[in-house]
Formats: C-alpha cells, structure tokens, sequence
C-alpha cells in the first residue's frame, strides 16, 4: 500500500501511509489499536502498578501507622496523571497522523530541516489516506479523547476531594 516514488517526491517514511503503519507498529501505540476491553485492561494495569509502586514508597518512607487517605488519594492520583500522560502521547501522535492523512497537501523535508517542501496529493492517494483516516484513526483519536475526559474528570474530581480533606 506505500506509494511510489515515481508518484511522490516525499521520503518513504514521511509519506503519510507509512507514517500510519510505522506508527500501528509500534509497541505503545499498538496496544491503543485493540478492542477496548483490552485497551482498557491495559491501562488498568498500568494504574496498578502505579498504585503499588506509590503505596511502596509511602509505606517504606512513612510509618505504615500514620498512612491516611490523603496519602492512599495520592498514590491514586499519581497513577491517574501517569495514566493521563500516556493518553496524551497516543492522542498527540494519532492526531498527528490523522492530520496528515486527511490534509490534501503535505509539508515533508527532502534532507533536513532547511529544505522543506509542499507537495499536493494526487486524487487516488488523498483518497486512500483519508479513507484509512476516517476508519482507522479517526475512531482511535476519539476512543483515546473519551479516556482522556473521563481521567481528566477523576482527577478533578478527587483533587477536590483531596483539598477538602485539609
């Protein structure tokens, strides 16, 4: 599916099929691609582990007599704002790629920074990228903005809670 060089002047890895399948490929944000069950199986792990991690620290350098629920709301919102940095990367960088996907021309870099072009895509490109764009990306990015609103609320939500308690 990448394109040809005889039909676009763009690096192979700047082309943004390529870009969409580089990025799929990877382990951070292959795990993003899944049924939701899993994704989500995934991030609660991850909060778990930043739960027992947090809950270590705390007991190794608090007296495990004076740990509160200030303290155990802590430890969760640690995990929370990890959670939410990692949903932050996958929306960045699977935004980016939709935007290039959809864009009808693409800014790329011959040899460095210096020597940018513009290229315009040929009709049967632009609507192949926009078509994996719609059905791929597209319902990552939005599936991947729910979460972020969802976590963004709970830590809202607890660090209220949490200064209402002092």
């Amino acid at each position: 599916m990448s394109v040809h060089k005889k039909n676009c002047p763009v690096p192979f890895d700047q082309q943004p099929l390529n870009e969409y399948k580089a990025l799929r490929k990877s382990p951070l944000f292959e795990c993003s691609t899944t049924e939701l069950s899993v994704f989500v199986t995934r991030l609660i792990f991850v909060f778990s582990v930043g739960i027992t991690l947090g809950l270590a620290v705390t007991l190794l350098s608090i007296n495990p007599s004076k740990i509160s629920l200030g303290s155990i709301i802590s430890n969760v919102l640690f995990s929370l704002f990890s959670i939410e940095f990692l949903l932050i990367r996958l929306y960045l960088g699977w935004s980016y790629v939709l935007k290039r996907l959809s864009s009808a021309s693409i800014f790329y870099e011959e040899s460095g920074w210096y020597d940018g072009q513009l290229w315009i895509k040929t009709v049967d490109i632009l609507t192949k990228d926009r078509l994996v764009g719609v059905y791929q990306v597209q319902p990552l990015v939005v599936r991947i903005r729910r979460l972020l609103i969802f976590t963004s609320l709970t830590i809202i939500f607890l660090s209220i809670f949490l200064a209402l308690m002092h």
